[in-house]
Parts: C-alpha cells; structure tokens; sequence
C-alpha cells in the first residue's frame, strides 16, 4: 500500500530535517500537530538541495542539481516518488497548491551557490529570495491551509521573517562559507573588508526584517504561531550574541547557543505563549 510507503517517506523527511537543525526542528514540534509533517517534508527537500551544494565535495554537484530539479518536477506532475524526501515534497506541495514559482525561485538559489561567490546588492537580494524568503512561503501556505486572503496578508511578514533568519546564518558561518566554501553573500564586501562598521550595518538590517517578521508572527493562526515564535526566539537570541561580540571573533569561529541556553529559551517562550505575551 503507499499509504506505508508515505509514512516512510515523511520519516526520512523528520530524520533528515532532526540531523541537520536540532534547533528548527525544535521549533517543528511546537507546531500543532497537522502542521508538524509538512513542514518536515518541506524542510527536507530544502536541506537535500543545499546539502548537494554545500558538502558532496568530490562530486557532480551541478548535474546531481540538474536531476534533482528534474526529479523534483516529476514527483510534483505524477504525485509520487520512489525517493522519500521528493515524495512527502510533492504530496505537501500538491495538498497545499504550493506555487510553482517559489520552488523554481528556490532551486535558482541552489545554483547560484554552484557558480557564484561574491555577490553584489542585487545577488544578495536575489539569493536570499530564492533561499529564505520563498521557503517561507511555502511554510505560510500551509499554515493558511487555502485561506488566500491571509497568506496574501501575512506574505510579506513571512519573507522579512524568512529573509533574517537567513542573514543571521551568514554572520553565523561567516568563516565556513569564506574558508571552506569560498563565498560571500554580503554585498559590503566587494569593496571593504568585515569591520566593526559593517558588521553593525549587516545587524541593523536584520533587525529591521525581524520587526516586521515579528509582526506577522503575532498574525499566524494559533496552532502555527507558537512553532514560529520558538524558531524567532533561537534566532533573536543568537543575533544577540552575534551584536555582542567583535568582527574579528566573527571571521574566526562560528557562533553557537548552548544546548542549556536553548532550553531556558523554549521554555521561557511557552510561558509567554500560555500567558498570552505573545
């Protein structure tokens, strides 16, 4: 029966999105139940496609893209897959009429990361687009579960929200993109190096996006609300720990949350959310 073969499938997405980021999928299971799966399998094909970019060193990466875009197409037209990840992909993208556009938008990102390594403003905007901003997107549809008048009201929150969690992971492995992988996204950096000065700009920017992101979050529905505040929470903190030290430390090592201070953070936000601070 698929139906089996379907449950496998999501169980690949959940291992794959638990291994990769303890912490969003920390955020995953303050979801309501319903949502807890199809944000799995989105993240899951989200993970795969960076993984190809990212560490299948010594390999095609370009043509395993090139097959995985194809793949990815195929499943979303015939509504299966023997591959797992693709398979809850496609069953989350057909369920919730996720746009084809964003996952186009998304897998262009993917190739950029193959052939581009500095990147000017317009880069930087496109990049960040295509690999923060339409995954939110694609979250937010199921969250608004059809109801188009919301996701057309709490788009652009989800997007600013999308596009800082993606920055702070730019300042956070600064050194591992620069040294091991060669990139860097920030577009200051073509004409200066990383100091203080630039740093302090990169951050305000991120602040500005997590203002409105925040906004929205307090927009969500109820059972996806408290999901999303969690991942802000990680995030929030972090960029705060970020702000707090000098470029220089930046450049040489990447920052981390204890597994502690992860813990008071949960647990500080459900109080917030079951006294409704929010």
């Amino acid at each position: 029966m698929k139906a089996i073969f379907d449950k496998i499938s999501i169980r690949n997405s959940k291992l794959l999105t638990q291994t990769y980021s303890t912490s969003f999928s920390a955020g995953i299971r303050f979801l309501a139940p319903r949502f807890q799966n199809p944000i799995y399998a989105i993240y899951g094909f989200v993970r795969l496609a960076d993984e190809i970019v990212d560490s299948f060193h010594g390999f095609p990466k370009a043509e395993l893209l090139e097959e995985l875009k194809a793949d990815t197409y195929t499943a979303i037209d015939r509504g299966i897959s023997t591959n797992p990840i693709l398979n809850s992909f496609q069953d989350v993208v057909n369920t919730y009429q996720i746009d084809r556009s964003s996952i186009e938008i998304f897998l262009k990102s993917m190739e950029m990361d193959l052939f581009q390594y500095e990147y000017d403003q317009k880069g930087y905007e496109e990049y960040i687009l295509g690999s923060a901003e339409v995954v939110g997107l694609m979250c937010l549809r199921v969250f608004t579960e059809g109801n188009t008048a919301m996701y057309d009201e709490l788009k652009p929150y989800a997007m600013k929200l999308g596009s800082a969690f993606q920055k702070i992971n730019f300042l956070r492995d600064f050194k591992a993109d620069k040294d091991g992988l060669g990139r860097m996204y920030f577009p200051q950096l073509q004409y200066k190096g990383f100091d203080e000065q630039t740093k302090r700009e990169i951050e305000m920017d991120i602040f500005q996006d997590f203002e409105m992101g925040y906004e929205g979050i307090k927009k969500l529905p109820k059972d996806a609300r408290f999901g999303v505040y969690v991942a802000y929470i990680y995030y929030s903190r972090l960029l705060n720990v970020i702000m707090k030290l000098p470029a220089k430390t930046i450049l040489e090592e990447r920052v981390r949350i204890s597994d502690n201070q992860k813990f008071a953070l949960f647990f500080g936000s459900y109080l917030r959310h079951s006294f409704n601070l929010l």
